[in-house]
C-alpha cells in the first residue's frame, strides 16, 4: 500500500510543472496598447451655424451666443449681462489653421452699479453689566 501511494505521488509530480509561478505567454515587444478605431478627420469640412438664447425671469440670467464656420474660419458672436447691471459683448473670430489664432473684440454697454452691502444679521446689543445690589441693611433694635 505504501508503494502505491509513493508512486501515485512520484506520478503527481512529474506531471506538475516545473516552475509553476512562469508566464503563460511570452511578452511581446510592441505596444500593450489598442489603437483607438475613431480618426479625427485632417480638417472639418462641414460647415455649421447655431445660435441661442436665454431669458430666465425667475433667476435674472441673460445670455445669448451666435457662431458659424465655413471650414476655414469661424465668426460669433455672445453676450451676457454682468452682476452690476452691465452687458458684455463679444465677437470673435478664429480660423482652423492657427495662423490668425482667436481674436477677440470685447465691449461693454449700460453703467455700473453697486448696492450697498447691508448685513442680514442683526447684531447682539451691546453688553450692559448687572446692578449690584447690596446686602439688605441690619438694623439694631433695643430691647
Amino acid at each position: 500500500m505504501k508503494v502505491l501511494v509513493a508512486a501515485a505521488l512520484l506520478a503527481v509530480a512529474a506531471a506538475a510543472p516545473s516552475n509553476s509561478y512562469a508566464p503563460k505567454q511570452a511578452y511581446s515587444h510592441g505596444p500593450s496598447y489598442h489603437q483607438p478605431s475613431y480618426k479625427e478627420p485632417d480638417h472639418y469640412d462641414t460647415p455649421y451655424q447655431f445660435d441661442y438664447a436665454v431669458h430666465d425671469h425667475y433667476s435674472g440670467a441673460v445670455f445669448s451666443q451666435n457662431e458659424n464656420s465655413d471650414t476655414k474660419n469661424v465668426n460669433g458672436y455672445y453676450s451676457v449681462n454682468l452682476p452690476d447691471g452691465r452687458t458684455q459683448h463679444v465677437k470673435y473670430f478664429a480660423d482652423h489653421d492657427g495662423y490668425g489664432g482667436y481674436n477677440a473684440e470685447v465691449t461693454y454697454s449700460g453703467e455700473p452699479h453697486y448696492e450697498e452691502h447691508k448685513p442680514s444679521y442683526h447684531p447682539a446689543p451691546a453688553y450692559k453689566p448687572a446692578r449690584s445690589y447690596a446686602p439688605a441693611p441690619v438694623y439694631k433694635t433695643k430691647y
